[in-house]
């Protein structure tokens, strides 16, 4: 199964488990993302092709980190005119892992949430032990 994706001015075949480089997105490694502007669905011997987008159609990614494309040297010259101007830019791009493609209004997969580990047997946790500052602070005090 794979789709069609648009984001960021571009289209992108995606599939489950892949990784791809997109236009930067707002969040931070870990975040889920739908994406809603699926142009195409395949699963088997069916194609859904959307006009312009499938309808409850979501594609579903993580963020994996924020990166920095390759650097590119723009320069430009015309001879004998003196003028010459040497320019560079590196692209802003997210890393994001497709986790499901979903059809039908499906809703995605809650991400499993990380509970603070609890001790079995009941007992909290020791009490944090005063700074060595502190004790000198309050012996000066009492003198």
């Amino acid at each position: 199964m794979y789709a069609v994706i648009k984001t960021g001015g571009k289209q992108y075949r995606v599939a489950a488990d892949q990784k791809i480089q997109i236009e930067k997105l707002v969040g931070n490694p870990g975040d889920q993302v739908e994406f809603t502007s699926v142009l195409m669905v395949t699963n088997g011997g069916s194609v859904d092709v959307g006009a312009p987008f499938v309808a409850g159609a979501t594609v579903v990614g993580e963020i994996a980190s924020q990166d920095r494309g390759p650097h590119l040297t723009i320069f430009k010259k015309r001879r004998r005119k003196h003028y010459r101007r040497k320019n560079g830019h590196r692209q802003d791009l997210t890393s994001v892992t497709i986790r499901e493609i979903l059809v039908g209004g499906a809703k995605p997969a809650k991400k499993a949430e990380a509970a603070p580990a609890a001790k079995a047997d009941g007992e909290a946790a020791p009490a944090k032990k005063p700074r060595a500052k502190a004790k000198k602070a309050e012996a000066a005090v009492q003198e």
